[in-house]
């Protein structure tokens, strides 16, 4: 496989035509190399409009346009400091490291961490504070942030989230159930009040211990 040429392929014929014009966006989809983050017996998946097997068979990676579209939302700054749900590969916490000034991402699944921390570390992400934990309901212990990025769906959103940003910061999350769900972004306006739009429909697998909605009992 001629890697250039399938990442090139993967810029114009998925990442463009999806709304993603951003240079700086567009650029770094180069500069990190993606099929350095996926599990070495799906290398070859690596610029394919796909989800990704992760080593949880739970858990997959985003599909590339997905990834450079909710870069391209969040509008990450190098004064920024951004909390990830969902360390995963570690491939979207090395987009977002080379945009923000530190990030702080949270996985629950002990062998996706070592996994995404082995990817880091070899990508040099000197950025990057990779912490083991549950953060599906919020993670305060680095908060507020300008940035905040669920990788996994939630069937509700916890307002944690939203009390966890500074004012004028950004969260992204993909919220209800399959087959329905919604990418949102949400821009926390004032110490009480916040902006939320709804940007397109989508399905990923749910993090682990989301909250979930209320359940009618009879």
């Amino acid at each position: 496989m001629d890697i250039e040429q399938a990442r090139t392929n993967m810029v114009e014929q998925q990442i463009r035509t999806w709304e993603v014009l951003d240079q700086d966006v567009l650029d770094l989809l180069y500069a990190v190399p993606r099929e350095d983050f996926v599990p070495s017996r799906h290398r070859s998946l690596a610029f394919v409009d796909m989800q990704i097997p992760l080593l949880d068979p739970n858990q997959r990676m985003w599909e590339p346009k997905l990834e450079a579209r909710v870069l391209q939302e969040m509008m990450v700054s190098k004064a920024d400091r951004v909390l990830e749900v969902g360390t995963g590969s570690g491939y979207f916490a090395a987009l977002l490291a080379h945009r923000a000034a530190h990030v702080y991402s949270v996985e629950i699944n002990p062998m996706l961490a070592a996994f995404g921390r082995e990817n880091l570390e070899r990508h040099g992400a000197n950025n990057v504070t990779l912490e083991d934990g549950d953060a599906a309901r919020g993670w305060a212990r680095h908060a507020p942030y300008h940035a905040i990025v669920l990788t996994g769906s939630t069937p509700v959103l916890p307002h944690a989230f939203i009390e966890q940003l500074e004012v004028g910061g950004r969260l992204f999350a993909i919220v209800g159930e399959a087959p329905a769900m919604g990418a949102r972004l949400i821009t926390r306006t004032a110490a009480d009040g916040f902006h939320s739009v709804d940007l397109f429909e989508t399905v990923v697998a749910p993090l682990a211990n989301a909250e979930q909605p209320a359940r009618f009992r009879f």
